[in-house]
């Protein structure tokens, strides 16, 4: 099998998307950190982040969700990622799409709800700030969609004009032919692929914990009619704690969307469906998380008996998250299936003299070789 499909990114296409990884790491840590210093105390910042009471909406008032330090670490792990060079392609060239698609899912809404300019008590100046961070990081997150597309394409190119492959060892110039070497143990697929075991359990936890939060929204849906519902997940600014976070119901509708596309990424152990699952185990887990913490500490998981069966199933529906997330983590991070070589599975040379020992599956070469070689 040709390697040039496996090389799916340029070192161009590497470089470029390290650089948009870093920007949108910027951004995220700088709101992160005006509310940590001009805020109000940073132990009030961190429960406002979960979900908590932020009080009125004032100069101190935190601006800024749990989403923003959470991009912000993902972007940083994309630009590693994408920055060693023994990472396979098409693992970096999915976790910077993973971390593309996240980012423009989750901060799209701001596009279109309403009252985002007219928040009562609120800094115009603020305000501005976050609408203009939120277009920053949609334009950063279609930048590296480009990169991607782009490099792929340029790594097909320059593939099939070569009239070789991409990558792997010179052969000899008086060589006859090159074959493949596949050992019968080896495990078959592309540098980065998931193993069957590891992709078969990120699968089935990740369908489990995207229905989970599906089933959640379902739940909801009649209590809330079609109307209600269509509204609650578009949003209204005036309904958010914070700026540049997304509505509650279209941030449940997007973990389920990562969670479901990952998990079927996983079964079929595309190239990509690690990064993606690592993406979408990370959101489940951080949301899982935040949503116990809060619940200890106000007080909710103490009166647990007391309780009405909607808040019990939604703590146990958090805690399922958290698990989840957190066992698909541990799991998608372990190594993918390597990337082959000359001694096992790469391209091995024969036929330089009639009588060369060649590989048992090669054709023969002929008993008089053509002049020149």
């Amino acid at each position: 099998m040709s390697t040039v499909r496996d090389r799916v990114l340029t070192g161009g296409a590497r470089t470029t998307g390290v650089l948009l990884c870093l920007m949108l790491a910027l951004l995220g840590a700088a709101w992160a950190a005006r509310d940590l210093t001009a805020a109000r105390p940073g132990a009030e910042v961190w429960w406002a982040w979960l979900g908590g009471a932020r009080g009125p909406r004032d100069a101190t008032a935190p601006a800024s969700s749990l989403l923003d330090p959470l991009l912000a670490l993902g972007a940083l792990t994309a630009a590693v990622t994408a920055l060693r060079g023994a990472v396979p392609a098409p693992v970096a060239a999915g976790t910077l799409l993973s971390l593309a698609t996240a980012t423009a899912l989750l901060r799209a809404p701001l596009l279109w709800m309403p009252g985002v300019g007219r928040l009562p008590g609120t800094d115009t100046g603020l305000t501005s700030w976050a609408q203009r961070t939120v277009l920053a990081e949609l334009a950063l997150a279609a930048a590296l969609l480009v990169v991607v597309a782009a490099g792929r394409r340029g790594a097909g190119r320059a593939g099939r004009h070569r009239g070789r492959p991409a990558s792997g060892p010179e052969t000899a110039p008086s060589a006859y032919g090159v074959v493949r070497a596949v050992p019968q143990a080896a495990d078959p697929g592309r540098p980065g692929r998931s193993r069957k075991g590891p992709a078969r359990t990120v699968g089935v936890l990740l369908a489990a914990a995207g229905l989970t939060v599906a089933g959640g929204e379902l739940y909801r849906l009649p209590a809330l009619g079609a109307d209600g519902y269509r509204k609650a997940l578009l949003g209204d600014a005036t309904d958010l704690p914070a700026l540049p976070p997304p509505p509650a119901h279209w941030h449940a509708a997007v973990l389920a969307l990562l969670a479901l596309g990952a998990a079927v990424a996983a079964l079929r152990r595309a190239s990509w469906a690690r990064p993606a699952a690592v993406a979408a185990a990370a959101l489940l887990c951080a949301h899982g998380a935040g949503a116990l913490a809060l619940a200890v500490h106000t007080g909710r998981a103490d009166r647990l008996a007391a309780l009405s069966g909607t808040d019990r199933l939604e703590l146990a529906t958090a805690a399922f998250l958290a698990v989840t997330g957190l066992t698909v983590l541990l799991v998608a991070f372990r190594r993918g299936v390597p990337a082959a070589t000359g001694g096992a599975g790469g391209a091995l040379a024969y036929g330089s003299a009639p009588g060369a020992v060649r590989p048992p599956h090669a054709p023969p070469p002929p008993s008089t070789l053509p002049p020149g070689w």
